[in-house]
């Protein structure tokens, strides 16, 4: 007896990446051109397909599951291979390419697409950048970065397009949320994150104490891990067991405007192309 064969098909991967991302089914419904009820449907075929609850709901918008969560690198990874082989199929790129990632970024998927990229051109050299804003401007200047993917107030040229993505809060094993203070893991004073968080919890009312800080994304993701406190990340750099499942616990966090820099002797560089478009379809 020949047994059921179940397929992720990739317009469902991409209904549920763009849901996540936008934290909301109503915008990412908006951002696909589909009407709300059919984007709903095609996340509970997902569902259906997974055999398991995906997306938490509630009036705010929706959150990954636990199932979610694990899913969600994954379909990140499908659909930026399949645009990749419709699009470099064909193709054998030559060259060097660097580029400049926010240590954040270079957490997520962003480094594993360009390393497909480089898979399918092996005559190509990609090279990943995480620096201080100054040593990247640096290596921006002399020529070896090409592209700088970072928060738009700290890029080293203007901005070739901007998206907005979210903070999330990430919940140490043991803290309680409605402690008072709340412990909150921070990244250092340098990082503009820090004043959103702390700005985000006085509007609310919420008294707040340092239980941590640091300047790198390991480091807060050390504390978190070990109980300190409560911390703002990315949702790609959220583990499974930081997640927050009640949407009124903590405050809404504020959005982060990234953009991209291309330096301007690269216009034409089909290497170059391929990278940024390749950048622009995972972030």
């Amino acid at each position: 007896m020949l047994m059921a064969v179940r397929d992720l098909e990739t317009g469902l991967l991409r209904s549920f990446v763009t849901a996540v991302r936008a934290g909301s089914i109503t915008r990412a419904a908006t951002a696909l051109g589909h009407t709300q009820p059919a984007l709903s449907q095609q996340l509970r075929r997902l569902e259906s397909v997974v055999g398991r609850p995906l997306l938490h709901r509630s009036p705010s918008g929706v959150s990954p599951t636990r199932a979610g969560e694990e899913l969600l690198p994954y379909a990140e990874r499908i659909l930026s291979l399949s645009a990749q082989a419709l699009t470099e199929t064909g193709r054998a790129l030559t060259g060097h390419c660097g580029v400049g990632l926010l240590e954040d970024l270079a957490a997520s998927q962003l480094p594993q697409a360009l390393a497909d990229l480089a898979r399918l051109h092996p005559g190509a050299t990609l090279e990943v950048l995480c620096s201080s804003n100054a040593a990247t401007r640096e290596a921006y200047d002399t020529g070896r970065v090409q592209l700088v993917l970072d928060e738009v107030k700290d890029l080293p040229g203007p901005p070739r397009w901007t998206v907005r993505r979210p903070l999330v809060w990430a919940i140490g094993q043991g803290v309680e949320v409605t402690a008072d203070p709340l412990p909150v893991v921070l990244f250092s004073s340098t990082c503009t994150w820090r004043t959103s968080v702390l700005e985000t919890l006085e509007r609310a009312g919420r008294r707040w104490r340092v239980a941590f800080e640091s300047n790198s994304l390991l480091g807060v993701l050390a504390a978190v891990r070990a109980g300190l406190g409560v911390a703002a990340l990315m949702p790609a750099n959220l583990e499974p067991a930081m997640a927050c499942h009640d949407a009124d616990a903590l405050p809404a966090l504020p959005d982060v405007e990234f953009g991209l820099a291309r330096h301007p002797r690269t216009g034409g560089d089909p290497l170059v192309d391929a990278v940024e478009t390749a950048l622009r379809r995972m972030i």
